[in-house]
């Protein structure tokens, strides 16, 4: 059983305040002799409109047929015709980022540990190539998801993503792989 006490914790201070009512519209009546009231209308988001374009010669206007403005396909501009379309990533997006993520950078580590076993093989390679194409190899998944990242800034997400499994197919430690763990 709740009491008066308990239900002031619901209301707040002037909740019964007449104008305070939102999207009612009450007709002004001539028994109240009150004035009319401004309603005030719902806002709406402001879109900028184009300029109109200044015709400085009105007669010369008469004579010249209407152009139309060109389109994209037109003006050649068709560089990322999906970035009006692109929206920012959720929460699936950005917990598959990271997952890939995790996996380069796994796979970074793996380039690091296959290259220095490699190194103790003693291949008739220098160990100074050896060291330099293990680095290479290494930042090689890094570079491939940085760049991935800011290129497709303005892509669909599924793009982005079909871009980052192609470099973690391309991009596998095979000889982490086919060395084994622990050999």
């Amino acid at each position: 059983m709740s009491t008066p006490r308990d239900d002031d914790a619901l209301s707040w201070g002037g909740d019964d305040d007449p104008t305070l009512d939102v999207g009612e519209k009450h007709a002004p009546t001539r028994e109240t002799g009150a004035e009319p009231r401004v309603e005030a209308e719902p806002l709406e988001p402001l879109q900028p409109e184009a300029p109109a374009p200044v015709n400085r010669h009105p007669e010369s206007a008469a004579a010249k047929p209407a152009v139309a403005e060109p389109t994209l396909a037109e003006t050649g501009d068709d560089d990322d015709p999906d970035a009006e379309h692109a929206a920012p990533l959720g929460n699936v997006g950005l917990v598959g980022i990271g997952m890939v993520a995790a996996t380069f950078l796994l796979f970074a580590i793996g380039w690091l540990l296959a290259g220095f076993r490699l190194n103790g093989l003693g291949l008739p390679i220098p160990s100074v190539t050896v060291i330099a194409l293990t680095i290479g190899a290494a930042l090689a998944p890094l570079v491939w998801f940085v760049a991935v990242l800011a290129l497709t800034r303005n892509r669909r997400t599924w793009q982005r993503f079909l871009l980052l499994i192609v470099g973690i197919v391309l991009l596998v430690p095979w000889p982490f792989l086919s060395l084994g763990a622990f050999a």
